[in-house]
């Protein structure tokens, strides 16, 4: 494709988004309202589980069990509290049988049964002053929460002589959604105006900083929209309400700054709004495009992962990276079109006496300010390539060595202590953990299927006893051509003898059909599912990732660096999250429970999402060496440009991004807090770490090699890649003869090419 060609059609994209700027504003005005109106009561659809694969066989025989033997699966627990007369006393009894006729009475409520019924030990605390009655509440996770909403305040106090507090799964579930809605809108509040200061710092004008904020807030509300109308289609998360707000501020935030900030640049180089519009986007808004693919595909790996709850963030993900690029290609250009030299208005810096240095080419910071040749980010690009060998070594082995505790990672399941200790539902499950005989929540269900003689189901209990893992087993609970057993583990839920248990009872032999639900089940097909499809997921996006990058750069070497040093950057994160999360530092300061394992899903989670934000910033620092390398063809120089013109750029991003994670990691469900706080760390370690020290010592290593592709290769992208025109000549031959040049400083900076627009 030709470079005119490419003019064209950049010229083309300018004159569509800035011809009527008002009336794109305007109609982006009435689209957010609709937004707002069609997203409204997302949160109220969401569902707070998604962890189990709907294929697997623990899920089909929960299902199974649910259908044939609904008191088999209480999903709803009132603990009883005899008040000092003990569960066994006359008046507490008839007392507790009223209290269980009441709710076997309510709608959508099923197999109801108690202690003063059944008699089971394991309904009845060690020390006679508590015990259980267990109900299963039927229909979807939506069904099941308003079921709850409407009884649990007629059962939950004090009901004559007793005291009942109302727990269980379903119970856990609906107070954890509650909790993450109020978190959310706690973090909204805090990270708004914080982001607000910071981008004020940056960019010194009031009115700059305000742009940001409004793409963040567009892509938020058109997000909320999206997903309301999945939920009608699929379940979603709750939990992905916290990845939108986080992305939708953190990325308009990035693509914002990059964007405003080139437009400033090319105002104080005295060109008027039109060109410098169009400049911006030739060169800007390209960048951001392609960040967003990438971004993109990070995110949308994880819909090859059964389980709605990684689909649900690849849902809000992709939506809210496209929108917020969106916004910023076409709304942002408009604006700036509107405002022209006004966008640099309300200096607020003059409040603390620190006037905003008058803008001029050369631009080295994220505020176009002068930092000169010689400013720090230039001098530390210079440095580090300098000492480019100790530099690199250093850097990867320090990542290396704080990703070390993930080593010793041990996956579990999400349970009550996921809230914080003051929730009702998670009192009653430590009750019940603390104060009841057995393992309460570790139990396995075994279904058996297509009939069998008594004799048959006695020798099958029998052998299940025998297995060393073993505790109790209880049943057969026979109907028609169903039974199930109730197996007792001897170890705690979920831990590594009750998941090799799961195995064992798979693989014994029957005279019936067996399949095996239960918490240790749920967990041991998970971890399959994911571990199948891990590679397809890891494959997609490292191939994507590739192809995209090299699209942009026309290097083979560079991709290939791209992936290494991201992946990389994310070590410190991994092994935070089990230095600090499983193991239990820091848990005091933080306020949370540590169980001694990581919920399986959080990894795959954390790492589609990092990679994609670390990209975000690699691409940035790419584009502009390479913008640089296309002018100049010295490969040093580029570097150190590029460094310089995007560091600070870079840094306010990442900032500003790992404040907004730090804000949803306040929050009191720990799983969120681990998302929020294990991102914010990823966020930072790459721009400051990473893109600050070890892509220019790479970069610096590898040498003249970093522009090389074989000649198909290079054909290939010179007809399908990007090129921001006025190449050098060393450039457009390969780049083997274009990594001349010292390791001082830039010089020229402020030349650039002027291609049409």
């Amino acid at each position: 494709m030709s470079e005119v060609n490419r003019g064209s059609r950049v010229g083309g994209w300018t004159r569509f988004v800035t011809a009527r700027p008002r009336l794109s504003l305007l109609a982006a005005l009435v689209i957010t309202a609709l937004a707002v109106f069609a997203g409204s009561g997302v949160g109220d659809r969401m569902g707070s589980g998604g962890w189990e694969d709907p294929a697997a066989s623990s899920t089909y025989a929960t299902k199974a069990l649910e259908r044939e033997f609904p008191a088999s699966q209480p999903n709803l627990l009132l603990l009883v509290d005899a008040g000092g007369k003990g569960v066994d006393d006359p008046s507490v009894a008839a007392e507790a049988g009223r209290l269980t006729e009441r709710l076997a009475a309510e709608d959508g409520v099923v197999g109801v049964g108690s202690y003063w019924q059944t008699r089971a030990p394991a309904l009845r605390a060690e020390d006679g002053g508590e015990a259980l009655i267990a109900a299963r509440i039927v229909g979807t996770e939506k069904e099941a929460g308003e079921t709850l909403e409407r009884i649990a305040p007629e059962f939950r106090g004090t009901q004559g002589s007793l005291d009942v507090s109302v727990g269980g799964p379903v119970a856990v579930r609906h107070e954890m959604q509650a909790i993450i809605q109020d978190d959310l809108l706690r973090a909204e509040l805090i990270a708004l105006p914080v982001t607000l200061v910071l981008l004020v710092m940056v960019f010194g004008s009031a009115i700059a900083a305000l742009l940001p904020l409004g793409i963040g807030i567009v892509a938020i509300l058109g997000t909320n929209a999206v997903l309301r109308g999945i939920t009608e289609i699929t379940d979603v998360s709750v939990f992905a309400q916290n990845l939108t707000t986080a992305l939708g501020l953190g990325l308009a935030v990035d693509y914002a700054l990059f964007i405003v900030r080139r437009f400033r640049e090319e105002l104080a180089e005295g060109v008027d709004a039109r060109d410098a519009v169009g400049t911006t986007l030739r060169t800007a808004g390209r960048t951001v495009l392609f960040s967003a693919l990438t971004v993109a595909v990070s995110l949308a790996a994880m819909m090859v992962f059964p389980q709605y709850f990684l689909r649900s963030f690849a849902y809000a993900g992709i939506a809210v990276v496209l929108l917020a690029a969106a916004a910023a290609l076409i709304l942002l250009p408009a604006a700036l079109m509107l405002l022209g030299h006004r966008v640099n208005s309300l200096d607020l810096r003059r409040l603390f006496g620190k006037g905003r240095k008058k803008p001029v080419p050369g631009d080295g910071t994220a505020d176009g300010t002068v930092e000169g040749t010689s400013g720090g980010w230039g001098r530390t690009a210079a440095l580090v390539m300098r000492r480019a060998p100790l530099f690199a070594v250093a850097t990867a082995t320090g990542l290396v060595l704080l990703g070390l505790p993930f080593l010793g990672v041990k996956f579990g399941t999400a349970d009550d202590r996921q809230l914080p200790s003051s929730a009702e539902a998670r009192v009653v499950q430590e009750d019940i953990r603390s104060g009841f005989p057995g393992s309460p929540g570790g139990g396995l269900e075994v279904l058996g299927e297509g009939g069998a003689t008594a004799a048959e189901y006695a020798d099958y209990r029998d052998r299940v006893a025998a297995l060393p893992d073993v505790l109790r087993v209880d049943g057969p609970v026979v109907s028609g051509d169903h039974a199930y057993f109730t197996v007792l583990p001897r170890g705690e839920a979920v831990d590594q003898d009750t998941q090799r248990l799961v195995r064992e009872l798979r693989a014994e032999p029957a005279a019936f059909d067996t399949s095996v639900t239960g918490t240790a089940a749920v967990l041991v097909d998970s971890k399959d599912a994911i571990g199948d499809r891990l590679p397809l997921a890891a494959g997609i996006i490292v191939v994507v990732t590739l192809l995209l990058v090299f699209l942009l750069t026309g290097s083979v070497l560079i991709p290939i660096q791209a992936v290494a040093l991201n992946a990389l950057s994310l070590t410190a994160m991994f092994g935070a999250v089990v230095w600090v999360f499983q193991d239990g530092h820091l848990s005091g300061f933080l306020g949370f429970t540590p169980t001694g394992d990581i919920e399986t899903t959080l990894p795959v989670l954390m790492f589609c999402v990092a990679f994609g934000l670390s990209m975000d910033y690699g691409v940035f620092l790419i584009s502009r060496i390479k913008e640089e390398y296309d002018r100049s063809g010295d490969h040093e120089r580029s570097v150190i440009f590029g460094l310089q013109r995007t560091g600070g750029l870079i840094t306010a991003a990442a900032v500003i991004l790992a404040v907004v994670m730090v804000a949803i990691g306040t929050s009191r469900v720990t799983n969120t807090m681990m998302l929020g706080l294990g991102i914010a760390l990823a966020v930072v370690m790459d721009a400051m770490v990473v893109r600050s020290l070890l892509v220019p010592a790479v970069m610096k290593l590898t040498g003249r090699a970093t522009w090389w592709a074989p000649g198909p290769l290079r054909r290939f992208h010179d007809r399908f890649g990007v090129s921001e025109g006025g190449s050098h000549p060393a450039a457009l031959a390969g780049g083997t003869d274009g990594t001349g040049g010292s390791e001082g400083a830039v010089s020229g900076a402020g030349e650039r090419d002027k291609v049409g627009v």
